[in-house]
């Protein structure tokens, strides 16, 4: 998701990179994107403030990999969203990607609700954008180098919707010899999940770093056989000193070495901070589809961090 972030600092001043065409494995390749929803659409009346649409699925027993520890979770398990664990992305300035959506910190956004945080987006005039949207992170709050990284998810369909699972280096927009431009794709983006509705059964999951960032991120698409946005799912990486991994119900459909990079900078041996977020439109959401029916629902049931109990073996 983090092609937006270039863009960004220099609008204001971190699945993500946006597409990718070098690929792993795969004869496809997210290169080709289709244009961003330019015109006004219609003006819809947003509901006041919805009550979650579908009930929590049975519990997930917290169990851990072999020689892996839980070290953090959060289950949702509140009333509300946990100030420990989340802050919050806030603006609508395109992200770098075109996106359409402004993201806010309201609970018609982002709430927790029968078990689950809801981030919704909604079709609505909001500031100069006519929709509305969460982006929720642990940046400042909760950082991790190494481990299982999973989260449980039903990601909302329809063409436009492009939600995302992912991690960017902890030191993301920290003071750089000149303030003025961003310290990505130095400091590194792991996609864990990249989903979006105009291709129903693909997840995508993908590396940026200084060299293979943006276009040019180290990416596998991982098709299905149906429509992922009908159930939840678990989106997991398990990442080490020797490179990181990826699974999609528990199945893996990606490993990369730290040699996957070449001759460029592994930058993936450093902590990262988490992020959650739902954009619509941009350049790897694609055209806001006119029979998508908002709002639209990203559901997420658990996200949890297990790590070898011997951490120092990375």
């Amino acid at each position: 998701m983090l092609a937006s972030f270039l863009a960004l600092v220099a609008a204001v001043n971190a699945c993500g990179g946006g597409s990718a065409t070098e690929s792993t494995g795969s004869t496809e390749s997210t290169a080709t994107t289709l244009p961003t929803t330019t015109t006004t659409p219609p003006t819809t009346t947003a509901p006041a403030l919805p009550a979650t649409t579908i009930a929590a699925p049975e519990p997930m027993p917290i169990e851990p990999p072999e020689g892996y520890e839980l070290v953090w979770n959060d289950e949702f398990d509140g009333d509300t969203i946990d100030p420990a664990n989340w802050t919050y992305d806030i603006g609508g300035w395109g992200w770098g990607n075109g996106e359409a959506q402004y993201y806010t910190d309201r609970p018609e956004n982002a709430r927790v609700e029968n078990g689950l945080l809801v981030i919704e987006a909604r079709q609505e005039k909001f500031e100069d954008s006519y929709y509305t949207s969460g982006r929720l992170l642990t940046q400042g709050l909760q950082a991790f180098q190494y481990g299982r990284i999973e989260a449980r998810i039903k990601v909302p369909g329809g063409g436009g919707t492009w939600s995302a699972f992912w991690m960017l280096g902890d030191a993301f927009g920290r003071a750089t010899e000149d303030p003025t431009k961003s310290n990505w794709p130095d400091v590194g983006e792991i996609d864990i999940m990249e989903y979006v509705g105009r291709e129903p059964d693909l997840v995508i999951g993908t590396i940026h770093g200084p060299g293979y960032a943006g276009a040019g991120g180290i990416t596998k698409w991982n098709r299905q056989d149906f429509d992922i946005s009908e159930d939840f799912h678990v989106f997991a990486v398990e990442w080490d000193s020797e490179g990181i991994r990826w699974f999609f119900d528990d199945q893996m459909y990606s490993d990369l070495s730290r040699d996957a990079v070449g001759d460029r900078e592994w930058v993936f041996d450093q902590p990262f901070f988490i992020i959650m977020n739902v954009a619509i439109g941009g350049t790897l959401g694609g055209t806001i589809a006119l029979d998508t029916e908002f709002p639209v629902y990203m559901y997420v049931d658990h996200v949890r961090v297990y790590q070898r109990v011997d951490a120092a073996s990375g």
